[in-house]
């Protein structure tokens, strides 16, 4: 029975430093890739600024090949929204154009639903390098809820996303210098 207590007493004092510990890590993180595409700015800001694009060159919606898209609003205008839902790996959610930028950016709202409930701003931005070169940089902030905060201890949210982000750009650069 002792032995019992004991193990009892131990999972709470884990516990409770494991609460502790999620009071003090950052909760907030960002991700930026970027690319250089052989481009001039107008035809590459005149692609991506459609949303439907994104299923051309976005790592996400490589994941999974059988996810349901549902399309509101005029595409590459402001308000118009991208629905998702597929496999464990892209979850549900839906991205919605906030504001354009013409020829040089791009805001959204992500909207996650599941697997988890969250809103984090994101962006693409085109700059030009050179009359026939474009810098394209994607990138987007959110936040980790205590006590789900702790996995920032085990996992750098910017690296995860951003390693999608820079396959999402490399494929980009792919199709647009076709």
């Amino acid at each position: 029975m002792r032995i019992v207590k004991n193990i009892l007493i131990g999972i709470v004092i884990l516990l409770a430093l494991v609460l502790i510990t999620a009071l003090f890590i950052k909760k907030d993180y960002t991700a930026e890739k970027e690319v250089v595409i052989n481009k001039p700015r107008q035809e590459v800001f005149n692609y991506i600024k459609y949303l439907k694009n994104q299923d051309n060159f976005s790592a996400w919606a490589k994941m999974d090949p059988n996810m349901k898209k549902e399309y509101r609003g005029t595409d590459a205008t402001e308000g118009f929204v991208s629905a998702w839902e597929g496999n464990s790996d892209v979850g549900k959610g839906e991205q919605k154009i906030v504001k354009i930028t013409d020829g040089q950016r791009i805001d959204y709202e992500l909207h996650f639903i599941d697997p988890f409930e969250a809103t984090s701003p994101a962006y693409m931005i085109t700059e030009e390098v050179s009359p026939t070169q474009t810098k394209v940089k994607w990138g987007m902030s959110g936040e980790m809820n205590y006590p789900l905060n702790i996995m920032r201890v085990f996992m750098n949210m910017s690296e995860v996303i951003g390693k999608d982000f820079q396959t999402g750009l490399d494929n980009l650069k792919g199709i647009l210098e076709k």
